[in-house]
């Protein structure tokens, strides 16, 4: 079953260098096309904040913590991600939230 008890979100905002936004979203399109086949991975989706075009944010929804490890650990994230890192002001801050309602 999709989305129990367990599900959890991700939400990690990007902070991209000026100019460098079509450089991250090319390089993230291949992780969002292999991780929503994931198994566990309910949404992965990428936002583009309204006021400020450099902050681009992942959503994520994981049916539990242990799928949300596996993806983290995964060739993919692991080749992709430090591409990105390159384009990056500093670190992305990263929130994980446990579904409570």
């Amino acid at each position: 079953m999709k989305g129990g008890n367990n599900m959890i979100k991700v939400v990690a905002k990007n902070f991209v260098k000026q100019d460098k936004v079509e450089d991250v979203l090319k390089i993230a399109k291949e992780l969002v096309e292999l991780t929503v086949k994931e198994n566990g991975c309910i949404s992965y989706e990428m936002y583009q904040d309204e006021k400020d075009n450099n902050i681009i944010t992942m959503i994520e929804t994981w049916d539990n913590k242990e799928v949300l490890k596996s993806h983290l650990t995964s060739e993919h994230f692991q080749r992709i991600v430090p591409s990105m890192s390159v384009f990056m002001e500093k670190p992305a801050e990263m929130n994980i939230y446990n579904k409570v309602l």
